[in-house]
């Protein structure tokens, strides 16, 4: 740990004690905690599978987008057997428009590991559950705090902003992440890991937000470096964010009276198994000639309609702009190897990603 890492706490005369920090926080939790689908209620022991479930669709997304999600599928499957009897295909379809579509294949791959290796009962510590797939470290140590009481930190983004500013880190993420890990181990209470942990979330969420933390409302306000300093909404420190260059490329939106040419992408890479409507490859520098090279070919079908304005979304490493093209062709007509005939109105049933929505709807002027 450098010199410079963490400021120098205040006076000792002036500062409570630091064991008293677990403990504040739970009698805080207490009286606070929020009400989420998938938390059990107090003095009610946490279904391993829910909390499961919920820690991965909230990886990277919002509890708000989480919550009707979350829900549709517990009501389908409400354990992890159910889960890992089901194609991936439906489960690609549930999670449709949550984004990060890595998750649910991994999810998938989880629950038939779950179902056939374990025999329904996930692992209860975080050793057994890192084998598993798509469980991380912080998702190994969030499940066995939360389901398992075992006394572990996992280290979200509401955690990790609460304790930058309860102790001043002054390195950059994400180096800061050791150091913010073992600070924020020291706020686990001897027992109850699990809402020790929640505590934290929960924290995070509602009262040391990013803007205009509540400080007045908080447990630890007392004890906090940064709001001694004036300097909390400086916390966490970021190293600048690198924007991924501009891809660019087509979309070709072909339909046949009432139904619509899709296909399936590729099981691995971006996006994996997701369906989308014929495109062009997504390149740096792509001018459109060479993108609209690339439309599919079907018999009758002469001419095409390019739309005004273009389609953007972003992904986690790249920005992508695409040029959307529009086609009529008879009926009868058959679809290309590859490629297959849908319902427009049953569009919904499809494991369409959110950057293919925008497409379809901007081509059908949805």
């Amino acid at each position: 740990m450098s010199p410079r890492s963490v400021r120098k706490p205040k006076p000792e005369s002036s500062q409570p004690e630091t064991s008293s920090r677990p403990l504040a926080l739970l009698q805080w939790y207490d009286r606070h905690r929020r009400r989420l689908p998938w938390r059990a209620a107090p003095g009610e022991a946490s279904d391993p599978y829910r909390v499961w479930l919920s820690e991965i669709m909230l990886q990277q997304t919002t509890v708000k987008a989480v919550g009707p999600y979350f829900e549709k599928f517990v009501a389908r499957w409400p354990d992890v057997t159910a889960l890992g009897r089901a194609s991936l295909d439906d489960v690609l379809r549930m999670w449709a428009g949550l984004g990060y579509y890595s998750r649910a294949r991994n999810l998938h791959a989880c629950a038939v590991a779950v179902a056939r290796e374990h025999g329904g009962v996930f692992p209860d510590t975080e050793e057994g559950l890192r084998a598993l797939p798509g469980i991380g470290p912080y998702t190994a140590a969030a499940i066995a705090a939360i389901a398992f009481d075992r006394r572990t930190m996992p280290v979200d983004g509401n955690i990790e902003r609460v304790v930058s500013r309860l102790f001043a880190v002054e390195d950059e993420l994400p180096q800061a992440k050791p150091l913010i890990q073992k600070l924020a181990a020291t706020l686990l209470a001897d027992s109850r890991a699990g809402d020790s942990a929640q505590a934290l979330m929960d924290l995070g969420a509602s009262i040391c937000t990013p803007k205009k933390p509540a400080c007045s409302l908080c447990p630890l306000n007392e004890d906090c470096t940064a709001r001694a300093q004036g300097s909390q909404e400086t916390f966490p420190r970021k190293a600048p964010k690198k924007s991924g260059t501009l891809r660019r490329g087509a979309a070709f939106v072909i339909t046949r009276g009432d139904e619509l040419l899709v296909r399936s992408r590729p099981e691995k890479g971006l996006l994996g198994g997701m369906t989308e409507v014929p495109g062009s490859d997504w390149l740096a520098g792509q001018e459109d000639a060479a993108a609209k090279q690339q439309a599919p070919e079907l018999k009758g079908l002469s001419r095409w309609q390019r739309k005004v304005g273009v389609v953007t979304h972003v992904f986690t490493h790249f920005p992508l702009e695409l040029v959307v093209y529009t086609a009529q062709v008879e009926a009868r007509t058959r679809a290309p190897e590859g490629m297959r005939w849908v319902l427009i109105a049953t569009l919904a049933d499809e494991a369409l990603p959110n950057v293919m929505r925008k497409v379809i709807a901007h081509a059908l002027d949805v």
